[in-house]
């Protein structure tokens, strides 16, 4: 999963980085509005954790034109404000959740798993699945029917986009946004590397599920009967 952090207070942006790293969340800290709002219109992130005193462009504002673009990734409004109205405004304009600061880690985690799961994304026990498949992301874990197999942090978050995008073919650039970040400059030779991985621990666990190529578009799981 791939978390967008909107947090002008960079030692927190840092501290919720680090938190969802623990989590084997990928996140990128952006500190104000207008680059936020830039990155969350590209559509790769699954949640997005929003501030409203920001400088440049205000959170709601943030919220507002993402709603108006037809972004629906989830986003959870984090703000030192308590009052109901700030809440109301919050909730009105398109977000999912509203956090009001000091938060405990716990409760962040949880909300985060609450609005991936209206997305239908996560399901309540963290397990991911897909035919024999069954992905835990949090201790990177792949099994099949009795077999298990560690992934890296990588393998698994590619695992997951597959997985979540089992219905469509993903693409060698969507696969790059997802992972490493639009402005990243991994060259589509790493993907090639790392679907050859988990073709590899596939076949180890005897799945029944495979990725296919097709030629000039992407991958996808296919399904052997």
């Amino acid at each position: 999963m791939r978390v967008l952090i909107i947090e002008d207070e960079v030692h927190l942006a840092e501290a919720l980085s680090q938190i969802l790293k623990k989590q084997n969340y990928t996140s990128d800290m952006i500190f104000d509005g207008e680059m936020g709002l830039d990155h969350a219109l590209t559509g790769i992130y699954d949640v997005i954790l929003l501030d409203i005193m920001i400088p440049k462009l205000d959170g709601i504002s943030v919220l507002k034109k993402l709603r108006k673009e037809n972004i629906t990734t989830p986003v959870i409004m984090l703000t030192a404000k308590g009052d109901i109205k700030d809440r109301i405004t919050g909730l009105d304009s398109g977000a999912d959740d509203y956090l009001p600061k000091p938060f405990s880690t716990e409760e962040l985690m949880a909300r985060i798993r609450a609005v991936s799961r209206r997305k239908g994304e996560i399901p309540k026990d963290n397990l991911i699945r897909f035919e024999d498949l069954s992905l835990d992301p949090s201790t990177l874990k792949l099994a099949s029917n009795s077999n298990e197999i560690k992934l890296t942090l990588k393998e698994s978050e590619l695992m997951e986009l597959l997985i979540l995008r089992h219905k469509l073919i993903s693409s060698k650039e969507l696969i790059i946004e997802k992972l490493w970040g639009f402005d990243s400059d991994v060259e589509h030779n790493h993907v090639e590397v790392y679907i050859s991985f988990l073709r590899k621990k596939l076949l180890f666990l005897k799945s029944n599920v495979s990725i296919e190529t097709i030629r000039g578009a992407g991958y996808i799981l296919e399904v052997k009967r």
